[in-house]
Formats: C-alpha cells, structure tokens, sequence
C-alpha cells in the first residue's frame, strides 16, 4: 500500500494549512478509504433520494424546515448554508425536472447521499432522528397516499396472488 505525505511547502501557505489538516485526521480517530456503517450508508442514500424527490413536491416547504431545523440542532454553524443550499438544488431540480434530465437528478441525490453522510458520521446520535424525520416527510405520506389493505377469500382449489407493487409469477 502507497502511503503519501504532505510536505511543508513554506512558499505556498495552503499547503501548510492541508498539512496542519492531514496530520489532525491521522492523530483522530477518522479513517480515510475506511468502511462506513452499510446501515448509515443506506439510510442517506434513502434521505438524499427522498430530499430531492420531495423538491419538486408541495410538501418542499415543510421538508427544507425539517432539515434545516436538523442542521440547526446538529451543527449550527451550518445550517444558514444549508438552508441555501437546500434552496438552490430544488432550483436545480425542478429545472432537471422540467427537462427530464435524469443524470442531473442522479447527481443531485448523490450530493444530498454524501452531505446526510457526513452528517451522520459526525453525529451518530442522530440517525434515529434522521429515520423520524423520514417517517414524517416520506413521499407517500406528502403526497396523502392512501394506505391499502388486501383481503382475499379462497376456497377449492383457487390461489390467490395479491402484491403492493409488480408481481411476477412464473408457473409451469
């Protein structure tokens, strides 16, 4: 395995501030190239796509509070940018939208994926408060989705096939 290291470069002073950063991460407990949590990985993935589907949604209002309001509690130094931000992706994204370009919405979730990350990594504690606040703002409950319970009778010889999403069934 290749290690680089920095070197001090006195004639190039943001070369000293990345050695003064690159020595504080390898004296921390941080890991570069380091294994994440699959769970933590998983559950940004989910709030990023449901960050950015629900811009383009009548519920945008409430999210960006929501996640403002996470920011605040969480980092509070940030969540002015945050909330900036927040703003001008749902700028972005309604303008992807409205172009149906998917490989820009594909790299707006990848942004949010890696911010909510990075949050989650500097603050553990808060993943039950992610997986609340994605309980509350989910796609199906902004958009008043209907909840939908199944029944079914059978008697005989009869099968019965009942699914919430795409069956596929392959008898011989």
């Amino acid at each position: 395995m290749l290690t680089l290291r920095p070197s001090r470069n006195p004639t190039w002073p943001p070369m000293a501030r990345f050695v003064d950063l690159w020595e504080e991460i390898q004296s921390s407990n941080h890991s570069i190239g380091g294994t994440v949590d699959p769970e933590l990985t998983s559950l940004a993935q989910t709030a990023g796509t449901t960050l950015v589907t629900l811009m383009t949604t009548e519920a945008w209002q409430h999210t960006r509070e929501r996640f403002t309001r996470l920011w605040q509690r969480l980092q509070p130094d940030r969540a002015r940018i945050i909330s900036g931000e927040l703003e001008a992706s749902r700028e972005e994204v309604l303008r992807a939208h409205s172009a149906d370009d998917q490989e820009m919405l594909s790299e707006l979730r990848q942004q949010w994926e890696g911010c909510l990350r990075r949050l989650l990594l500097a603050h553990p504690e808060a993943v039950e408060e992610l997986r609340g606040l994605l309980d509350e703002i989910s796609p199906d409950t902004a958009a008043g989705a209907a909840r939908i319970t199944q029944r079914a009778t059978a008697s005989g010889r009869a099968r019965i096939y009942q699914a919430g999403r795409d069956m596929h069934i392959n008898e011989r």
